[in-house]
C-alpha cells in the first residue's frame, strides 16, 4: 500500500494516544516511536485527528495537481457533497470559480455520482436478491470489511463510490480528460491508488485552502441552490437512505463510527441481521465529520445545516449506468498476522508481572483495551512491553539512572530485533548523530557494526572491553555489549580512548627514538672506549721495551 499517512519522528512523543483511538490497532511501537502498520490500517484517520503533537502527516498531493493541470488541456475536479460544510455559503459554481484560478477547467459535483450510486442501490433492494446489503460509499468500511471482516464480503454491495461513479459519468463527456477528486477523506487517496482509472489525483479540503491562500484567491459568498441535488445529503449521518426510495419489506440502518461498524459486522458474522440495508460511515456524522474536518473545521451541527440546507428535494438528471459500468467486486485483503498461544501469552504477561487474573487491572495507558490484546501485540511485534504503565513505574528508577544518568560513557540500547531504543548524548557525540530521533527505531547497524550485537544474541555471552577502531568516526572505542534479558534488551557501552590510544602511540614512538638514541651513544661510547684501549696499549708496549733495554743497560755496566 501506498503511504498516504506518514510520521514526524520528532513528534512523537509516547503518549500512545493514537494506538488508543485506532479502531483495529495497526500501529507499532519501536523505540517509543508510532509506526502506522500499512497491511492493517484501514485509513479512517483517527490517528491523524487525535494526535496532540500532529505527528501524524496526510501526504499532500498539491504538486502531482499542478503537474497534471500543467501537463494536461482539460483537468475537470470532482468536488465532494461536503465542501458545502467546508466552505460555508459557497455554491458549486463560486468553487467552480475559484478553482479555475488555480488551472482546472471546471468543476462538478460529486454528487452527480452519489444518484447513479444510489439508483444502484435501490435497483438491488427492489430485486430482493441480497439479504443484507452494506453501502460501499466509505473506502475505509470497504477497508475494514475487505481486511477485518472478510466473512461480511459477500453482503457489501459491489457497487462502484460515487467517486467513481462521477468520473466514468465524467470521462464519458470528456474522455480525455483528468479528473481530480476534492473532500474531507483520507482513504479516498488508497481508493484512487487501488482503483486505478478513474481518479487521476485526491486532494483534500485542507490542500485547496492552503492552495487558494497561497494564490490569494477568495471565493464568492454565493449559494447556487437548485432543486435537483438531494444527493448533497450522502455526506450527512442517514444522507444515503434519505434520497433513497425505501422497499416496504426491507429496514434501513445508518451506522457512522468504526466502532459502530465493527458491532455490527460482528452482528452480521453472527446472524443477528436480516433482509436491511446498512449505511456504513467510518466518521462519526458521516463525511462532514471526515478526518480534514475534525481536525480543523469541527463544527458537526453547523456542518450538516450548511449541507441539508444546501440539499434540493430532486434527484440529478442522471442517466443510469450499465451493471458492468456501475459494479466493483472487492477481494479479502490478506493481513499475515502471527497468533500467539495461551502459553506465549502467559509468558508475555508474566514478563510485565502479570501471572494472574487479579493482575491484568489493565488501566488502559497503553492503548489496548484488555493486558491479554497488548501481550498478543507484543507478540507480534507490534507493542514493547515497557508501554506498561505500572511495569515501567517499578522499573524506570532503576532503568534510567543505572544506565543513562550515571555514567560519562556512551551508552547505545537496542532490542532483540536489533533496532535502536535509547542513545544518550555521550552515543550522539561519539556517532555524530544530531538528534534521537535520527535513529530511534532504526538497525543499529546506521550507526554501528552489528555482528558483535549478534555474537552476544547467538552466544549469551556478553562482550567486556574490546578495543576497535571506527574509521567511519574516526575514533578509538572500547566497547562492552551486555545482554539483559530481563528487559529484552542490550546495552552497548562505549569509552572513547581516542586520546589515551594516540597518547600511547606518541609515547611508544618517544619510547621507540630514546632507544634508538640510546644504542647510538653506547655505539659510540664504545668506539671510543676501544679507541682509547687501543692507544693504552701501544703506549704500555713502548713503555716496557724502553723500560727493558734501561734494565739491560744498568745490568750490563
Amino acid at each position: 500500500m501506498i503511504e498516504f499517512l506518514s510520521l514526524k519522528k520528532s513528534n512523537c512523543k509516547n503518549c500512545y494516544k493514537c494506538i488508543r483511538h485506532c479502531p483495529v490497532k495497526s500501529i507499532r511501537f519501536s523505540a517509543n516511536q508510532a509506526h502506522i502498520v500499512g497491511d492493517e490500517c484501514i485509513l479512517c484517520g483517527n490517528c491523524f485527528v487525535v494526535c496532540p503533537q500532529d505527528a501524524k502527516v496526510i501526504i499532500d498531493e498539491t504538486e502531482t495537481a499542478k503537474v497534471i493541470i500543467a501537463e494536461n488541456e482539460t483537468v475537470i475536479a470532482s468536488v465532494a457533497p461536503s465542501f458545502a460544510a467546508c466552505f460555508p455559503q459557497v455554491g458549486i459554481k463560486s468553487l467552480e470559480k475559484g478553482l479555475q484560478k488555480l488551472g482546472f477547467s471546471s468543476a462538478e459535483e460529486t454528487a452527480i455520482g452519489a444518484t447513479l450510486v444510489k439508483t444502484q442501490y435501490e435497483k438491488i433492494l427492489k430485486e430482493g436478491s441480497r439479504d443484507v446489503l452494506i453501502s460501499s460509499c466509505c473506502p475505509s468500511v470497504n477497508l475494514l470489511i475487505q481486511k477485518h471482516y472478510p466473512k461480511c464480503l459477500k453482503y457489501l454491495a459491489d457497487v462502484k463510490s460515487p467517486m467513481q461513479a462521477h468520473a466514468i459519468e465524467i470521462k464519458k463527456k470528456n474522455p480525455t480528460a483528468k479528473i481530480i477528486f476534492i473532500g474531507p477523506c483520507l482513504s479516498k487517496k488508497d481508493e484512487a491508488a487501488r482503483y486505478p482509472g478513474y481518479v487521476d489525483c485526491v486532494l483534500t479540503f485542507e490542500d485547496i485552502i492552503k492552495w487558494f491562500e497561497k494564490e490569494n484567491v477568495t471565493l464568492e459568498k454565493k449559494k447556487d441552490i437548485t432543486k435537483e441535488s438531494r444527493a448533497r445529503f450522502f455526506p450527512t449521518n442517514n444522507g444515503i437512505i434519505k434520497t433513497m426510495k425505501l422497499q416496504d419489506d426491507y429496514s434501513y440502518l445508518a451506522i457512522d463510527g468504526v466502532e459502530n461498524c465493527i458491532k455490527a459486522l460482528k452482528d452480521i458474522e453472527d446472524s443477528n441481521l436480516d433482509h436491511c440495508f446498512i449505511e456504513m460511515s467510518s466518521c462519526v456524522g458521516s463525511c462532514v465529520g471526515g478526518p480534514v474536518m475534525q481536525k480543523y473545521r469541527n463544527y458537526p451541527i453547523k456542518a450538516y445545516q450548511e449541507v441539508s440546507t444546501y440539499a434540493g428535494k430532486e434527484d440529478f438528471k442522471v442517466t443510469p449506468l450499465d451493471y458492468e459500468e456501475i459494479s466493483l467486486s472487492r477481494d479479502y485483503i490478506q493481513i499475515n498476522k502471527k497468533i500467539p498461544s495461551e502459553d506465549e501469552i502467559k509468558e508475555i504477561l508474566a514478563k510485565i508481572g502479570k501471572t494472574t487474573k487479579e493482575d491484568e487491572l489493565n488501566c488502559g495507558s497503553c492503548g489496548y483495551n484488555t493486558c491479554r490484546e497488548k501481550a498478543i501485540a507484543v507478540y507480534q511485534g507490534k507493542a514493547d512491553l515497557t508501554m506498561c504503565l505500572p511495569y515501567l513505574k517499578d522499573k524506570a528508577e532503576s532503568f534510567t539512572d543505572n544506565i543513562v544518568n550515571n555514567t560519562p560513557n556512551a551508552i547505545i540500547v537496542v532490542n532483540e530485533e536489533l533496532e535502536v531504543q535509547l542513545m544518550n548524548s555521550a552515543a550522539r557525540e561519539i556517532l555524530n548523530v544530531k538528534t534521537n530521533s535520527d535513529v530511534l527505531g532504526e538497525q543499529v547497524v546506521r550507526v554501528l557494526d552489528p555482528r558483535p550485537f549478534m555474537d552476544v544474541l547467538d552466544s549469551n555471552k556478553n562482550l567486556r572491553n574490546s578495543r576497535s577502531f571506527l574509521a567511519e568516526y574516526d575514533k578509538y572505542v572500547e566497547q562492552s555489549i551486555v545482554y539483559d534479558r530481563t528487559y529484552h534488551i542490550l546495552i552497548c557501552i562505549l569509552r572513547d580512548i581516542t586520546e589515551e590510544q594516540l597518547e600511547k602511540v606518541k609515547r611508544e614512538a618517544l619510547q621507540s627514538k630514546t632507544v634508538e638514541t640510546a644504542d647510538n651513544v653506547v655505539e659510540k661510547q664504545m668506539r671510543v672506549v676501544q679507541e682509547i684501549a687501543s692507544l693504552l696499549g701501544e703506549t704500555v708496549a713502548e713503555t716496557k721495551i724502553a723500560l727493558t733495554n734501561l734494565k739491560e743497560s744498568i745490568t750490563n755496566e
